[in-house]
């Protein structure tokens, strides 16, 4: 408590998630009765106190501000109840006081999130100049910016902290020396004089990112005390002014020199920005998440703040333990009281150990593995987390403080019935987009369908609500399985989203009209036609289809049309399933299946490479042949893939994969297969060509193959004319294809080529099994530069 003759104002250090520390700020306050309560937080969030005071929130909840254009910056400011800033407010909401928040507005702060990556400003300087006394940086544990650690220096403090006090780490010296003292005033006096002497024991740094920091705090401390100074102005005794502060700064308040001034107020750089509140979890409040200012056990600490307000702190351990015992019971396995009451007895002992009056977490988590677990962590390890973390997620009244983006996803949650949902704890969602014709009302017949349709919104926007994890059945175009859960950083993507439109849709329709301005390909146009289509969004589906057939006009590119056809295969497929007319789409598929056909033969002289892909554009081109015979020419398709088995200057593996179709769809006869098995590998063919002919046709139709002894026969003799190098090229392709076929395929053809060679099927096998080696590698390689139109 400052007590000089120039003000009596009542600084009161905290850290920022202290139950101890909220306990004594509200004995405090009770006993000073302020008529102005001011708190470290960003100042033009002073309206939302109002919002977090409501009743209706319940933390953990975070302020978080954001730049209101591109590229978005972010800061967050969280509480948990037992937040010493948040029990500040309720108290001041519930005794009519006034409540401020007194750090830098967030527009300063914005801006300077990237000042203090570069050179000092002129401000900065001056605050240097006028503060050498002060910390080159925020120590962790009272760092008020998000996400922010210690450095090398910093570290090295708190690890000697705690190796002079006898401790593991930090957070157990802490929790012994300040959570555990409730000896009235101590608390504060304790936090003063540790301000002192850490502002001491830290110099400003010679490099200049720690000069920065440490100039920073300057700035930020210089603000809030001109807010002092100005609630003073505006009629406040400043013996009924209380100030919470991170500890850190509670020296340099209660010193109440160097406030800011209109000039440097003026100087301060700023970058446009909104806030709104959000709700938090204590996974992301915990330093597991990289928070600096969290704490290792958030979970904990509520389980210690809830017995020190009802003034039973000494029960605490034999809550924990007994809780913990509960969870292992719940996971089926027992621990009996006796063993509960004896790792009770084990953690006070161990407290004793350290001269504490208490047992800590690190304590209560030794007893718990010692007794509970038996030694083993593991056995321990699930309850522990859960007690210690915790899965809780916070929650704020309806409409409270939010950007018109997060109403409209809060809306729509609630409309789809989705917000059992909003969890830290992933849960499987299983759709059916077909109409429930068991429900009366439109809104319940095509739940799935919405569900799915904001899902692919969301998505689209980087919202990772909910994960797509496929259909859950093959061909099933109407099942879809979803994973969904919440998380801090939901909230934060979906307020980014506000820059985009106000709404989910109207933003998916910028992201989707942007994405169609770059698009440069035909597979990326068709993506984003069957994109549109998901999000159900008609306009930018008809946008999209303009553009790929533009991009389509002059393209020769049968990979990227095979694959952009097959999008709109697809899309025509399960259009019904969406309830979109996929009309439009036809003329534009046969258009795309058309120029394919057309350029097939130009792009099957390709190398060993570029055949891969290929042979995926000619079995898409193949189905859909085969599934919209109404809407594209397969006349045309026929006449070109004859064309392809019957060449010689084409890759050989298309060839025979053209030959395989054919023959698979009856339009070659079994006696013409014979003819073209004969040509195609008799003596003098390379191995190059006979073999990898041979793999392109055995990709399709195998059974028919394996049930025709006379193409085994012929290669066979084809093989047996080869010579031992053209035999060893031979078999690098005949390993490769095989290498697709499942186990009874290949033992039926290791019984066949056994039997014609002579020797066992397992020597079969194991000579045409296995990866491919080095060298064999090297040989299909080099088949990338053969020209097959020379030979």
């Amino acid at each position: 408590m400052n007590t000089t003759a120039e003000a009596t104002v009542h600084i009161f250090g905290v850290r920022h998630l202290s139950p101890a520390g909220a306990k004594h700020l509200l004995d405090v306050m009770e006993q000073v009765r302020p008529t102005a309560v001011l708190i470290e937080g960003p100042q033009d969030a002073s309206p939302e106190i109002r919002h977090l005071t409501n009743p209706n929130t319940k933390p953990p909840v975070a302020i978080l501000a954001f730049t209101d254009e591109l590229p978005v910056r972010t800061a967050m400011w969280p509480f948990a109840v037992y937040s010493p800033e948040y029990q500040a407010m309720l108290w001041a909401a519930g005794n009519g006081a006034h409540c401020a928040f007194i750090d830098l507005p967030t527009s300063a702060v914005l801006a300077l999130q990237s000042v203090r990556s570069e050179d000092v400003p002129d401000l900065v300087e001056e605050a240097e100049r006028e503060n050498d006394r002060h910390s080159p940086d925020v120590p962790a544990l009272e760092a008020d910016l998000p996400n922010e650690g210690l450095n090398e220096q910093e570290a090295s403090i708190y690890q000697r902290i705690a190796a002079l006090a006898g401790e593991q780490d930090y957070d157990m010296y802490w929790e012994r020396h300040y959570e555990h003292n409730m000896s009235p005033g101590a608390y504060q006096q304790a936090i003063l004089a540790f301000s002192e002497q850490m502002r001491a024991l830290t110099e400003p740094m010679e490099s200049s990112l720690k000069r920065t920091e440490y100039a920073y705090n300057a700035v930020r401390e210089a603000y809030m005390l001109r807010q002092i100074q100005e609630t003073i102005a505006a009629g406040h005794q400043p013996d009924k002014i209380v100030v919470v502060c991170g500890a850190y700064h509670a020296a340099a308040l209660a010193n109440g020199l160097n406030a800011m001034s209109d000039e440097e107020l003026a100087a301060l750089p700023t970058r446009s920005s909104k806030l709104t509140l959000m709700p938090y979890s204590y996974y992301r409040l915990s330093s597991m998440s990289g928070y600096g200012a969290g704490n290792n056990a958030p979970h904990y600490y509520e389980l210690m703040w809830e017995h020190i307000t009802a003034g039973t702190l000494d029960q605490l351990p034999e809550h924990y333990l007994s809780r913990a015992a509960r969870l292992l019971r719940e996971a089926g396995t027992h621990r009996s009281t006796a063993e509960v009451i004896e790792a009770v007895r084990l953690a006070q002992s161990l407290a004793a150990l350290h001269n504490g009056s208490a047992p800590t977490l690190l304590d209560l988590r030794d007893a718990a593995r010692t007794l509970l677990g038996q030694g083993e962590l593991g056995a321990v390890a699930e309850a522990l987390a859960r007690l210690d973390v915790g899965t809780a997620i916070g929650s704020l009244a309806e409409g409270v403080s939010q950007t018109p983006i997060q109403d409209d996803l809060n809306r729509l949650l609630r409309q789809l019935k989705l917000e059992k949902y909003k969890t830290t704890v992933a849960a499987d969602l299983a759709l059916d987009l077909r109409e429930n014709r068991r429900v009366k009302s439109e809104e319940a017949r095509f739940l799935d369908l919405k569900r799915s349709t904001l899902f692919h919104r969301l998505q689209l926007l980087g919202i990772s609500l909910a994960k797509y994890r496929g259909s859950g059945q093959e061909q099933a175009t109407w099942a879809e399985h979803w994973v969904i859960q919440w998380t801090p950083e939901v909230e934060i993507e979906v307020v980014e989203s506000t820059l985009l439109g106000e709404t989910i849709e109207v933003a998916c329709a910028f992201v989707l009209q942007q994405k169609l301005q770059e698009c440069t390909s035909i597979d990326e146009a068709a993506k984003l036609i069957r994109t549109a289509c998901e999000c159900a969004l008609l306009t930018q589906m008809d946008a999209a289809r303009q553009v790929l057939q533009h991009i389509a006009a002059d393209s020769q590119d049968v990979v990227q049309m095979g694959a952009a056809a097959h999008e709109l295969s697809m899309i025509i497929r399960y259009g019904d399933v969406r309830r979109m007319d996929t009309t439009p789409l036809e003329p534009l598929l046969a258009q795309l299946f058309l120029r394919a056909s057309l350029f097939l033969l130009d792009a099957s002289s390709c190398n060993d490479e570029a055949s891969a892909a290929m042979l995926s554009a000619i079995n898409q081109l193949n189905s859909i042949a085969l599934e919209h015979q109404e809407q594209v020419e397969d006349e045309l398709w026929i006449q070109q893939l004859t064309e392809l088995a019957r060449r010689d200057d084409r890759n050989p593996r298309l060839s025979g994969f053209a030959c395989a179709i054919l023959l698979e769809r009856n339009i070659l006869s079994a006696s013409q297969c014979a003819e073209e098995v004969s040509r195609r590998l008799s003596p003098g063919i390379p191995a190059d060509i006979g073999a990898g002919w041979f793999e392109g046709l055995s990709m399709r139709n195998r059974y028919a193959l394996l049930s025709r002894m006379s193409l085994w026969e012929q290669l066979n003799a084809y093989i047996e004319s080869l010579d031992d190098e053209e035999f060893r090229r031979a078999l690098v392709f005949l390993r490769r294809s095989f290498s697709t076929f499942n186990p009874s395929e290949k033992v039926m053809i290791a019984e066949i080529l056994g039997e014609l060679w002579g020797i066992e099927p397992e020597e079969v096998e194991e000579a045409l099994g296995g990866e491919l080696k080095e060298d064999e590698a090297d040989m299909l390689e080099q088949l990338n530069d053969f020209d097959f139109e020379d030979f």
